[in-house]
């Protein structure tokens, strides 16, 4: 695991409670077709980092990711900008594994600002 995403999750640990529910609703991941390409950002896409597209966020936003029907949780770094939808987020492939969604396409989740 990424020592910068460990060290979230044990800031969390630690101070209890650090996060606010930011939003609620649809969440999609990366067509293949993205990896190795430039994000808004300017980083490079890759399917198997722990980063999301989102309207709005500024970049660089860290946000715990919840999946709403299985309760599975993600931390990622917002890197990209996603273009008229109405899913609230579209992560990388690894993410969207560890939210155990990726056979469904889509689920439902709350973003939480770290």
């Amino acid at each position: 695991m990424n020592h910068f995403f460990l060290g979230i999750m044990l800031i969390g640990l630690i101070s209890g409670s650090n996060t606010e529910v930011y939003q609620t609703g649809t969440a999609s991941f990366y067509a293949n077709k993205f990896e190795g390409r430039k994000t808004a950002s300017g980083e490079i896409f890759r399917q198997d980092s722990l980063t999301a597209a989102h309207k709005s966020l500024p970049f660089g936003t860290k946000l715990k990711v919840t999946n709403l029907s299985n309760d599975s949780v993600v931390f990622v770094k917002v890197n990209d900008r996603i273009g008229n939808s109405s899913r609230v987020i579209d992560l990388s492939l690894k993410a969207a594994q560890k939210l155990n969604f990726v056979n469904k396409g889509l689920t439902k989740v709350t973003l939480e600002k770290i």
